[in-house]
């Protein structure tokens, strides 16, 4: 699969990222080669080779859940930078 600066365009637009010229040129080059690479990988004979998640054994290390009063909205709200009616008031992003 190859990747063109147009595909690029359209990720960094999905992202809200403004990318120069140049950047978008490096980029498609980046992604081209990192796509090659994942192909060549592909190629790797891993049949016997039983799937993993981790190369490590892994155990849980987080807490057990406590239940604690919660705060309230006056609390929540303190440091909103927009609240309106209570809530967090944010620009409005879909177009």
């Amino acid at each position: 699969m190859d990747i063109t600066k147009k595909d690029v365009e359209y990720i960094a637009k999905l992202a809200r990222l403004e990318v120069s010229e140049h950047e978008k040129e490096t980029f498609t080059e980046q992604l081209g080669d990192i796509l090659n690479y994942v192909k060549v990988l592909e190629e790797l004979n891993t049949e016997d080779i039983s799937p993993t998640f981790h190369v490590f054994p892994v155990k849980n290390v987080f807490r057990s859940d406590q239940i604690k009063e919660s705060l309230s909205p006056e609390e929540v709200l303190q440091n909103a930078p927009d609240q309106e009616n209570g809530f967090f008031k944010v620009p409005r992003v879909i177009e």
